[in-house]
């Protein structure tokens, strides 16, 4: 058995009185961001992934993408 519109819009109405209507405007935000980055992934040609991929990666610590110097000493350096 289905539920009816009336139970629906009960459903829909206590959602928006338990999480505020921000909050569900942000994470329906949210989820159209993560459909859209996965539609791009999607369209994106092999190749260029495959070269980015291999790009050599030298002894730094990497974060995003940018090297990132750590105070941490070498024990070769000691």
């Amino acid at each position: 058995m289905f539920p009816g519109w009336l139970q629906i819009a009960l459903v829909a109405l206590l959602i928006i009185l338990l999480f505020g209507r921000g909050k569900i405007s942000d994470l329906m935000g949210d989820v159209a961001k993560g459909i859209t980055s996965f539609r791009k992934g999607l369209k994106e040609d092999p190749a260029d992934a495959a070269a980015e991929e291999a790009k050599p990666v030298s002894d730094a610590r990497v974060i995003d993408g940018e090297a990132v110097e750590t105070k941490e000493k070498d024990k070769a350096d000691a």
